[in-house]
């Protein structure tokens, strides 16, 4: 979500002002920081990067009293900490929400007319995507907002606070900007959303659209060879959802899928809104849908009141799950969040502890499970060149597994091709591109 923001931010500005992305910091008229405040480094991060790169602008012009460049700071951290940043980096001059980026420009001006510093936090998403210009994203892969926003209010979570509600992008709007997409060149849509599966839109005949229906939509659409979504949350699963994962060939057989804890009595204390066991439910059926797919999650732990049961019911979760992959994080207390509040907070080298515990599990499972795939032939979408000078290139499986191989083929980019696995690593795949008919889903 924060890449497609930023993507847009530079297709608006390009489009009102003639901005164009430079290399180096030095070199810009404008440096923008759009920021996430999800975990409490990112946050630490922004201050830092704010002073490093002003000195660094400085220190490129030191016949100037004041720095020329223009800095803002956008998105989440934004929203939530307003006049703050102002305090700590008073050469700050602009920051603005994720929902008021499409007022970049006349905000621009306003700085240019009068000078000082401008704050604009509103939530008020309805009207944003009116008023950016037409997504200019060039590659393979395309993004696509359909939904923003968070009605659940988990103890630990500021999305609500910082994207504001759940709402949804009408049908229509979404099914032109993914047609504009397949015609710069993509073959990849990516439906993004705080919380994806919530999404209840209306096409132009009043139609209502979930995201089951919204992605059968999108399947129909000339060159669009691959769908993927993310993030979804548990409590708002379908059955309708699962059963597209075996109508669509599009849909990629990968599901994020975010529990948090293994303990129910945690899960409770966060508010998720459903047990392991619905989890876990949930799972068998996506299973059944797509024998191969391949399943993520997320997982906090410390969370306040943690003891060392519920720590080890988020383990047997591993073993019985066995992601294929997962984001795993100490609990952050986050401003204005319940549990910021709660009771019983862990001290941070318990937590700090729990999660190595919990990270060596889970990356023995996505090792074993990337060496699982080793003989078996994947339909690779090419993103670009691997690392530099290697001679390899680089892409995803459907499960959203990386994979690299050598090719003598001077541009592959955008292309599906068939690569025999050859080695399972932590983290990848290895492979060698086959010449033949791939006869599985793109």
């Amino acid at each position: 979500m924060n890449d497609y923001d930023a993507a847009r931010i530079v297709d608006l500005l390009r489009a009102s002002h003639g901005y164009q992305p430079v290399e180096q910091p030095e070199q810009a008229d404008l440096i923008i920081f759009n920021t996430c405040h999800i975990r409490e480094k990112a946050e630490d991060k922004l201050f830092s990067e704010l002073g490093r790169l002003h000195k660094l602008v400085q220190m490129a012009h030191p016949t100037l009293k004041t720095s020329q460049t223009l800095f803002a700071v956008g998105g989440c951290v934004a929203q939530a900490v307003g006049q703050e940043i102002f305090r700590r980096a008073p050469f700050v001059q602009l920051v603005f929400g994720p929902q008021t980026y499409h007022r970049l420009p006349t905000m621009l001006d306003r700085l240019a007319r009068e000078g000082g510093q401008i704050v604009d936090a509103e939530i008020a998403p309805e009207s944003k995507f009116d008023e950016l210009p037409h997504n200019q994203g060039s590659g393979p892969i395309g993004s696509v907002t359909v939904q923003e926003g968070c009605n659940k209010f988990c103890a630990f979570c500021v999305v609500p606070f910082t994207r504001g509600r759940e709402w949804s992008r009408p049908v229509a709007a979404i099914l032109d900007e993914i047609t504009r997409l397949v015609a710069q060149g993509a073959v990849e849509i990516q439906l993004l959303g705080q919380n994806v599966n919530a999404y209840e839109g209306l096409d132009p005949s009043g139609l209502h659209h979930d995201l089951a229906l919204l992605i059968r939509r999108v399947a129909l659409l000339p060159g669009v060879e691959r769908i993927r979504f993310v993030t979804s949350h548990p409590a708002d699963m379908t059955d309708e959802l699962v059963e597209i994962f075996a109508d669509i060939p599009q849909l990629c057989p990968y599901f994020h899928l975010p529990i948090q804890s293994g303990s129910n009595r945690i899960l409770d204390r966060m508010g998720r809104g459903h047990t392991v066991e619905n989890y876990l439910e949930w799972v068998n059926k996506l299973r059944q849908a797509a024998p191969d797919i391949a399943i993520a999650s997320d997982f906090i732990v410390g969370f306040p009141g943690e003891t060392e049961a519920d720590f080890q019911e988020t383990l047997d979760l591993v073993e019985t799950v066995s992601f294929d992959h997962a984001y795993s994080f100490c609990f952050s207390s986050r401003p204005g969040t319940q549990a910021a509040s709660l009771p019983d907070q862990l001290p941070a080298a318990v937590s700090t502890a729990r999660l190595a515990i919990l990270q060596e599990r889970l990356n023995a499972h996505q090792l074993q499970r990337n060496q699982n795939r080793v003989g078996r032939l994947e339909a690779v979408l090419v993103e670009g060149a691997a690392k530099k000078g290697s001679g390899e290139w680089t892409g995803r499986t459907p499960g959203f597994r990386k994979v690299n191989f050598p090719a003598a083929a001077t541009n592959l980019v955008g292309q599906i091709v068939p690569v025999r696995i050859t080695e399972g690593l932590p983290n990848s795949l290895r492979g060698i591109m086959e010449p033949t008919f791939l006869p599985v889903r793109p």
